[in-house]
């Protein structure tokens, strides 16, 4: 695709963590997140680093100077997210093999992360949804004691996700929320960035040290999942 997107005039440019990768080579130019070996089949640091490129790459393309100080801000804030404590959710999730995770704008691709790591280190069905859509056919399966974790940033969609929490709890859910905008919903601990576009990416650090420690919990190796390999061909 970079190849032929390069050949029709197109302006490549590879974020990648193989600097001489067919990728990079293909492209333009060529970024490298410089993220270390990833050795876990599910991949983690490499996500939060292709992340933080690409906000980058978007921040110096616009002279965007307040995301750029966002950016030099993350190394901190990551250290905090690693610290909040998440095991509040583990007693939600000792039953039930299927829960929603909940985003809305930059925060939904952190819920569609969220959900394919519960697949993959702790073979629970996790299905990503908007906040803005969860409360029309998926409220069918929402019943006493169905997990929900709604991942709410600081920007203008923060109030329609804690709305969205709540009303799952009202329904009997056991929802939780990073945001103290909600009413029902139960409170995890989080770190705010000050900027809207940065502020997702602590909630998926602090979610990956919950994740890894549960999967732990059930008797599994969250680095080695059943049937998954590290590189998948296709064609």
């Amino acid at each position: 695709m970079a190849e032929t997107a390069r050949a029709g005039g197109a302006l490549t440019v590879a974020i990648t963590n193989t600097a001489d990768s067919p990728l990079a080579r293909a492209s333009d130019y060529a970024i490298d997140i410089l993220a270390g070996p990833e050795r876990s089949v599910a991949a983690t640091k490499t996500f939060v680093n292709s992340a933080v490129a690409a906000l980058a790459l978007m921040a110096h393309s616009t002279g965007d100077e307040a995301l750029l100080a966002a950016l030099a801000r993350l190394p901190e804030q990551f250290s905090k997210a690693i610290a909040c404590d998440w095991m509040g959710l583990a007693a939600a999730l000792e039953t039930p093999q299927s829960l929603f995770i909940l985003g809305r704008g930059p925060s939904f691709a952190i819920a569609s992360e969220a959900a394919l790591k519960f697949k993959e280190t702790c073979a629970m069905h996790a299905e990503a949804y908007s906040a803005a859509e969860v409360m029309h056919g998926p409220l069918a399966l929402v019943g006493p004691g169905f997990p929900v974790l709604a991942l709410a940033a600081r920007d203008a969609s923060e109030p329609s996700v804690a709305e969205a929490a709540d009303g799952v709890a009202a329904k009997g859910a056991a929802a939780f929320v990073t945001s103290d905008k909600a009413r029902s919903a139960k409170l995890l601990p989080h770190v705010a960035t000050g900027h809207p576009l940065t502020d997702p990416l602590p909630l998926i650090v602090s979610f990956y040290g919950f994740v890894e420690a549960f999967a732990r919990h059930r008797g599994l190796d969250p680095d080695a999942p059943r049937n998954l390999r590290k590189v998948t061909e296709t064609v």
